[in-house]
């Protein structure tokens, strides 16, 4: 609480993609800005995506041109301003002659996509050629295909480098920080509100002329949907994440699940490979941790298989799932989760301004239409855009005698900015190599640990560093190593560390494995894994 403000001009609650966007662009037009976060930065939907930027063929079919126009449009500008953090990703496209879309329906919609592109990026390859490229797939009835571009992001580095940069243009940003309530003048009109550590007791009050809220599928706790034709649904996305060996893919795949004719996706990523995604309802409490469902999961599975038949895929074969929610907004009617539209929508009450909805490619969109909303109580936002738009430059050559080549140096930009020379820095010369199994360098752990406001283990392994999600077990087999490196930047003791592990496996089991599997084998190492905790915390004693 000490490190906070007792006023600014603008606190924006949420520290998602759209609450980090609008700290950004909020930062870059001169305002003094405040950002809380009730769990960590990233922690809910903006880590938990299919880690695409793209316009989204299938809005084309539905109607919803201009969503199509506005993503395609943000594609190019962050493939432009974040190399490295957003990169080219082609796609390939099978077509089948029983099912799916046909040829000269893709070619449309294609051609479209690359229209609103201002570039050609899409090609047409006979099943000769498709089959060179995928000869895993299934080959009965397979008539060719198509292969186009769009880009794909390392979802949660894209909000931590937002929250960077806002912060060294004079913004405050904090996480673990819950606003409690909205403070009101005597008119009614919002004045800040009152924020709480949220694990712990202390209380602070932050005076602002506007608030916006930008919490995602939370955000009617806060300030319900005026409009009684609308309605914030939230929806379930869920992913299953296989090692390359076990689905050796290297162009992302789209295809239509035999069950619902949905596009599902198989992604290359990070050196992993997702499956994905599932679009439910979520009719759970929204407080607690989402994690993906059997029915999910033999719903991916069984799409992935009929694709790729000669893989023998199965659950055993996963290294983790993933599953975060869509705060998508409904306009009523008896739609299917995948017609619901992903247009973003902003009201207003009284100097209070909501947000919600929107995709992740377009996040800078959402947020110039949240602070276009604020500019009656900013005036000095004029038109409410800062042009360029771009991110800090990072072109600063690296020391001649790091041994870090031209890819690994292009990443460190894209994720860490005008930090990466920090990085580097302060790294020893044996920490500037990956982290087996992964593209990240052990010399990541530590910096994040002592400047990315890391307050758990699954802060630093989940968000900061995606290790938790590439690695088997959430990459327990490296914690020795992690805890040599990082407990000294971190602050935490012996027994923080010991507590924190303990914390993190336990969290990794329950939001990112498969905890509705109970086989013998895994009740007995639950067990174990109690009883040994039990042993080490009286020992601590």
């Amino acid at each position: 609480m000490t490190h906070l403000p007792d006023s600014c001009d603008l606190l924006i609650i949420g520290g998602g993609v759209t609450g980090a966007g609008i700290f950004h662009e909020a930062g870059r037009m001169g305002l003094r800005v405040v950002l809380v976060e009730r769990h960590d930065f990233a922690w809910g939907t903006s880590s938990r995506s299919s880690k695409l930027i793209h316009g989204g063929l299938r809005y084309l079919k539905e109607g919803h041109f201009l969503l199509t126009r506005d993503a395609v449009k943000e594609r190019e500008r962050l493939l432009n301003e974040a190399p490295g953090l957003v990169t080219p990703i082609a796609f390939l496209v099978p077509i089948y002659k029983n099912h799916g879309p046909g040829r000269w329906t893709l070619e449309a919609g294609l051609s479209i996509y690359d229209l609103l592109a201002q570039k050609r990026q899409h090609r047409y390859l006979d099943a000769e050629a498709l089959l060179t490229q995928l000869p895993f797939i299934d080959r009965q009835a397979l008539t060719g295909g198509y292969e186009f571009w769009d880009a794909q992001v390392d979802d949660a580095r894209l909000v931590l480098r937002l929250i960077a940069e806002g912060r060294r243009l004079g913004g405050t940003a904090a996480n673990y920080t819950t606003a409690v309530s909205i403070r009101r003048d005597a008119q009614g009109m919002a004045t800040g509100a009152v924020v709480q550590e949220t694990e712990g007791g202390a209380t602070h009050t932050i005076g602002a002329r506007t608030v916006i809220n930008a919490t995602g599928c939370w955000a009617e706790a806060l300030h319900p949907e005026p409009s009684a034709k609308k309605h914030l649904r939230p929806l379930r996305g869920s992913h299953l994440i296989f090692a390359h060996d076990a689905l050796p893919v290297r162009q992302a795949v789209s295809f239509v699940h035999p069950e619902d004719q949905r596009a599902i996706f198989v992604i290359p990523w990070e050196g992993v490979v997702l499956v994905g995604t599932t679009d439910l309802d979520h009719d759970r409490d929204l407080n607690l941790e989402p994690a993906i469902t059997r029915e999910e999961a033999d719903y991916l599975i069984e799409g992935v298989r009929t694709l790729f038949p000669s893989l023998g895929l199965s659950l055993d074969q996963c290294i983790a799932s993933l599953s975060g929610l869509r705060p998508v907004i409904s306009r009523g009617g008896n739609r299917s989760p995948s017609e619901e539209s992903r247009e973003h929508d902003v009201w207003e009450d009284r100097g209070l301004i909501t947000i919600a909805g929107g995709k992740l490619t377009t996040y800078r969109k959402v947020a110039l239409d949240a602070l276009k909303a604020a500019q009656p109580y900013l005036p000095e936002l004029k038109d409410g855009t800062v042009e360029p738009s771009g991110f800090e430059a990072c072109q600063d050559p690296i020391a001649e005698d790091i041994d870090l080549g031209p890819e690994a140096w292009q990443r460190l930009c894209g994720r860490y900015g005008g930090d990466a020379r920090i990085v580097v820095a302060e790294a020893r010369p044996e920490d500037l190599l990956p982290i087996p199994g992964t593209q990240t360098l052990w010399a990541e752990l530590p910096y994040c640990a002592a400047h990315e406001s890391v307050q758990h283990l699954d802060d630093l392994l989940l968000r900061r560093v995606r290790i938790g999600l590439l690695l088997p077990e959430g990459g327990k087999d490296y914690l020795p190593r992690i805890g040599r490196l990082c407990r000294e930047p971190l602050g935490w003791g012996l027994r923080r560390w010991h507590r924190e592990t303990f914390r993190y496996q336990e969290y990794w089991h329950q939001a990112h494995g498969f905890p509705w599997l109970k086989s013998p084998e895994s009740i007995l190492s639950k067990r174990f894994r109690q009883l040994k905790r039990r042993f080490i915390q009286l020992l601590l004693r």
